[in-house]
């Protein structure tokens, strides 16, 4: 039976976020007798927001003449796979943000493994997770020589709504900045800090050619959000997948990606709900295998009609 329950999604006051984020993320640093942080960098709103919350912090932190000042140093790391407005995004925003990088390219490395890991290299996912783990790897040999933290840069829509991220991969961070936040408000944050004309730039995890989230998952991350907003506020499995809203935004969802890839993903709104149901809980298992640090967030719930 259908539902006419709201769902209430959260406000957030931009400078309160932007002083909760940078005072964890320098405390965290500290902590650790740490001389800063590095990022990988894609030219994504995620790793863009991150990286400047980082800096902002840093920059804040160093005008206290501290004996140790803290650097963020941020690496761009494509592939084959990676196309080039990926790679100019990013040089774009360190530019701006005036921060220290490198690029290298691990087209290589990831090539090397075709003597060790056939199998994943002949199957896209895995080939894809790899890359990612890959990069996991040169993030932390440059966080050990440079005695820096690895910065992560998961929103709470792929971390702990569906799981979308490798474990040993993005997955692999020290601290998490923005795992309190959902894409919705990172985008606010972004055009807070200067940074909107990336916040809607269609997200990609840059692991396949032509890659985007939207193909893969069948549905966008508003609609994520929705549901984990629906499970925080005690809706029943019944009571989501029966959701006159969810319903609406589901069919809306289904629709969009009919008529741009014309290949249906889903029979129905209820699949597409159920969808993110399963892979929510598998999200939650997989949390908790890496739970890294993270912020806690000012959320001003207000009514949403």
């Amino acid at each position: 039976m259908i539902n006419d329950k709201r769902i209430y999604l959260p406000k957030i006051n931009p400078q309160e976020v932007l002083n909760e984020i940078g005072d964890f993320i320098v405390s965290q640093v500290l902590s650790l007798g740490k001389t800063g942080g590095v990022i990988g960098l894609s030219g994504g709103v995620d790793s863009t927001l991150t990286a400047a919350i980082t800096k902002h912090a840093f920059d804040k932190y160093n005008a206290t003449l501290p004996k140790q000042k803290l650097e963020l140093v941020a690496y761009m790391l494509p592939s084959s796979t990676n196309n080039e407005q990926d790679m100019h995004d990013a040089i774009r925003v360190v530019l701006k943000l005036k921060i220290r990088y490198g690029i290298h390219d691990i087209s290589e490395l990831v090539d090397a493994f075709k003597s060790t890991n056939k199998e994943a290299m002949e199957n896209q996912f895995h080939k894809g997770n790899l890359t990612s783990e890959i990069r996991a790897v040169v993030l932390h040999g440059k966080a050990a020589t440079e005695n820096k933290l690895v910065i992560g840069t998961g929103n709470s829509d792929e971390d702990f709504g569906i799981g979308y991220y490798t474990l040993f991969g993005d997955g692999a961070v020290h601290i998490s900045p923005i795992a309190g936040l959902s894409k919705r408000l990172v985008k606010i944050m972004a055009s807070y800090v200067g940074l909107g004309d990336l916040a809607y730039r269609e997200p990609t995890a840059g692991l396949e050619l032509g890659q985007t989230d939207f193909g893969d998952l069948g549905y966008r991350y508003e609609i994520i959000e929705m549901v984990q907003e629906a499970l925080k506020q005690d809706f029943s499995y019944e009571e989501i997948i029966e959701s006159n809203s969810l319903l609406s935004f589901a069919k809306e969802q289904i629709k969009e990606y009919n008529l741009k890839f014309q290949n249906p993903k889903f029979d129905s709104p209820q699949n597409l709900l159920e969808d993110i149901l399963r892979r929510h809980e598998i999200a939650l298992k997989k949390a908790s295998l890496l739970s890294p640090a993270q912020p806690k967030i000012t959320l001003i719930n207000d009514k949403i009609r």
